[in-house]
């Protein structure tokens, strides 16, 4: 089992190695989150944009798994799945729903808004595409599974257990229990022929000698325990995911691959220590087309921060890199990289600080390295890559001491040098 992860704050660039890989693997799976992940891969000219199928789904031999720790909202999904039809994407028997992967409510969504209006300007940044409030139901033990339709009486009941607690929390919030039930009556066959137990269906695929790959969603600064907490997701997108949200071993891992761009982006509220609010911040968002997937929303952007990276390291235990964007600092005189944090009364700070206050308290020492201007969109081979980008390259990857074996230099899918199995860590 190899996972593709988000090495920061998301956006990276993860849909776009996963396609590249995925044509080697016999299944492709997501393991945490929902719709608010985003990815977008570019083929020929069609674009694809995935939120709850893996992106694999374009290799036509993969067969996609969404997980037991994915919480699906099932209109988005069928939405997304009859896009792909549309495209021509044969997806007949291949994509299984976990039975036990957790259904988000369109009253999950209104809970959402509801609960970022109360916070008012403490509010968090979420997609409001309900995560937070179905990982919530989950956690208070009164969610509903995906299997649970397969059993529509059942299914009712704690429904309308669920829609009372809702409305009980919320009482603004209307919510037409008749009408939903009606809705998840009409779509249950229609789920219940993609519903398997993924876990069973995954372990004998992996006994069977077959590869599977894992399309991480989020990243790890996002992490509910790891990352700038409370600007989080409410799911762990880091390594451990894979087996909380697939239910294979550990001993099962082989490739962890971290998507890292070469410089950083945030979405949303919350700490960012290398963030730039000047015309080399507009470069980066502007030639970057930083805007999100699934809400449209501008990112933040700010220097590459080594700091945030080696603590993503150190939780994942990436066997490579995959640095996105490259490209994108072309034309930049000069580029600068986060090497330490300083506190004002702490001094250096060699680990990730938990408190926000902390974080918002550091000044970012940075290393100043000369830029290029050479075009590299057409370069194949890192040896060709003008000497400025390989220096930048080859410093990421000192300062990280991790091998970056795919490095990104444009936006379509074969627009990436691959240094090869030389420069991955993971057993062959």
């Amino acid at each position: 089992v190899d996972i593709v992860l988000g090495a920061q704050w998301g956006d990276e660039g993860k849909g776009k190695l996963v396609d590249m890989l995925s044509q080697e693997y016999d299944v492709c799976a997501r393991v945490a989150g929902g719709s608010n992940a985003g990815h977008t891969i570019v083929v020929g000219d069609v674009k694809y944009k995935f939120h709850l199928i893996p992106s694999g789904i374009l290799n036509e031999k993969a067969v996609c798994i969404i997980g037991n720790g994915v919480v699906i909202h099932l209109p988005s999904f069928i939405i997304e799945m009859n896009g792909l039809k549309e495209k021509g994407i044969d997806i007949e028997g291949r994509i299984k729903i976990s039975d036990r992967a957790h259904i988000v409510f369109d009253f999950h969504q209104d809970i959402d808004g509801l609960h970022e209006k109360r916070l008012g300007r403490n509010k968090i940044g979420t997609t409001k595409k309900g995560i937070g409030p179905a990982y919530a139901s989950k956690i208070s033990r009164n969610g509903l599974r995906v299997g649970d339709l397969s059993n529509f009486k059942y299914f009712e009941s704690r429904f309308r257990t669920l829609a009372e607690h809702a409305t009980g929390a919320y009482p603004e919030l209307k919510i037409d229990v008749e009408a939903e039930l009606n809705y998840y009556r009409s779509i249950a066959e229609q789920i219940r022929n993609l519903t398997t137990d993924t876990i069973q269906y995954t372990n004998d695929v992996h006994a069977s000698g077959k590869k599977i790959l894992v399309e991480g969603a989020n990243a790890t600064m996002l992490d509910i325990d790891f990352g700038t907490y409370p600007y989080v997701t409410s799911s762990n997108p880091s390594v451990g995911c894979v087996m909380t949200g697939l239910g294979v071993a550990p001993n099962k891992l082989r490739g962890i691959y971290g998507t890292v761009k070469a410089y950083c982006t945030r979405v949303g509220e919350g700490p960012f220590p290398t963030e730039l609010h000047d015309n080399v911040g507009d470069h980066l968002g502007s030639v970057g087309a930083e805007f999100g997937t699934t809400t449209g929303r501008a990112r933040r952007c700010g220097w590459l921060d080594i700091p945030q990276m080696k603590y993503s390291c150190l939780i994942n235990g990436y066997t490579s890199l995959n640095l996105t964007k490259l490209d994108v600092l072309t034309g930049l005189p000069q580029i600068e990289l986060g090497v330490a944090y300083i506190h004002p009364t702490l001094g250096e700070l060699h680990s990730m600080p938990s408190c926000l206050q902390t974080m918002e308290e550091v000044t970012v020492q940075y290393e100043t390295l000369e830029g290029w201007n050479e075009d590299i969109s057409q370069v194949s081979k890192f040896e060709d890559l003008p000497v400025n980008a390989q220096r930048y390259v080859l410093r990421v990857q000192e300062l990280l001491g991790v091998p970056i074996r795919w490095i990104g230099v444009g936006p379509n899918r074969l627009d990436t040098i691959d240094r090869g199995d030389g420069w991955d860590l993971a057993p062959n």
